[in-house]
């Protein structure tokens, strides 16, 4: 049997019934797995990933119905499709409480093996597509990896480069030209490192967006990333409150990126003229910050605004590829926090950060070392999206 073969999980308490329906699922290509109960069932869907699920409805202590709850509400198994398998009456109540719970078919006893088949038939294809595309956007997000990550250094070069004739040529033309090029070649760059976050989240499960957990100060480092700001927005009014301790442990480095991107798409994207207002809070057992200012997010677009490379207003402009929030969303769920958007024409848009008050220290990877040593980004916040 291959490791790949897509597997059908059969729940019944009763043990003539798993034998005869793993008879008849049997075959070349499929595996399946056998229960005698919802919890044992579970127990299986923590190790297993599962094409389809053939319940039995009238099981003791847990029913078919409420198993369909529990998986329902778990994320790894709240999209396997589930046949409800019952010898009861035709109840069109019980048929549509079974549609409720989450089934995708209901059967009634005595079973007709060429319809079991031809419906298991369906399914098992199914996933088998859904295998291939996610394997096709695996290699794709590898492919683009390798290629960012052997793209930096010639652009950290080019960077390089520029920087040292910007202090040889003196001619205003010539710095008019090298200032041009060392834009581009940082926009490039910082594109290629939003690529790479982007590949850590999908394919390391957010790997890379706590590379080191040091003692912080997020008073200290929300102050730093606003007076970077203001340096390059000084036509605007940037106010900063803080209460409270606001000591916690986490990537110094990812929070000033986490901070740099929400404060910088307030100011690109707030209503222009109005004040950004920061707030940090420390509490007994978390750190809020706020990020305000007097523009409004349309609804349409609130719902999508953490999903990566999303469409923009045509009258803004963005330096990076729409992966911003997407990327600050990472960082803020690998330190255990939240971030979430509020926004109204009364109120404003409010984006709210929390993250939780931590002690615990760790040492950066090497990899994190390297790559921060040559790439100099600990030395400030990132480009906004």
């Amino acid at each position: 049997m291959k490791l790949d073969s897509p597997k059908v999980m059969i729940v019944d308490d009763t043990a003539e019934n798993l034998v005869a329906l793993e008879a008849l699922l049997r075959r070349d290509g499929v595996q399946p797995l056998c229960a005698r109960s919802g919890a044992e069932a579970l127990e299986l869907l923590l190790v297993h990933d599962v094409a389809i699920a053939l319940v039995d409805v009238q099981m003791p202590e847990m029913d078919g119905f409420e198993l369909a709850e529990l998986m329902r509400g778990a994320a790894r198994t709240k999209h396997v499709p589930i046949i409800f398998i019952t010898a009861g009456s035709r109840d069109p109540t019980r048929v549509f409480k079974g549609y409720e719970a989450g089934a995708v078919d209901f059967l009634f006893k005595p079973i007709d093996p060429q319809i079991l088949k031809a419906k298991i038939d369906v399914f098992l294809e199914l996933a088998d597509q859904r295998r291939q595309v996610t394997a096709a956007l695996r290699l794709q997000e590898l492919f683009v990896a390798i290629l960012g990550h052997d793209l930096r250094n010639p652009l950290g070069a080019l960077v390089a480069g520029t920087e040292l004739l910007a202090h040889q040529l003196t001619e205003d033309r010539h710095q008019r030209t090298l200032s041009r090029m060392s834009a581009a070649a940082r926009r490039m760059t910082e594109m290629i490192e939003q690529l790479l976050d982007l590949t850590r989240a999908r394919l390391g499960g957010g790997v890379g967006f706590v590379r080191a957990r040091k003692p912080v100060d997020v008073r200290e480092l929300v102050q730093r990333t606003l007076d970077e700001l203001r340096a390059s927005h000084r036509d605007r009014e940037v106010v900063f409150e803080a209460t409270g301790d606001c000591a916690t442990a986490g990537d110094p480095e990812r929070l000033l990126q986490l901070f740099s991107n929400v404060v910088a798409n307030a100011l690109a994207h707030g209503a222009a003229g109005g004040a950004v207002v920061a707030r940090a809070t420390g509490g007994i057992r978390d750190i809020v910050v706020e990020v305000s200012n007097p523009g409004v997010i349309p609804a349409d677009r609130l719902a999508t605004l953490f999903e990566p490379f999303r469409r923009e207003p045509r009258h803004t402009r963005s330096s990076g590829l729409g992966l911003g929030l997407f990327i600050s969303q990472q960082i803020v769920l690998a330190h255990g926090g939240d971030i979430e958007v509020a926004s109204s024409p009364t109120a404003g848009t409010i984006v709210t950060i929390r993250l939780p008050r931590a002690a615990e220290v760790a040492e950066a990877p090497a990899e994190s070392a390297s790559r921060s040593h040559s790439h100099g980004a600990a030395s400030g916040p990132r480009a906004p999206a």
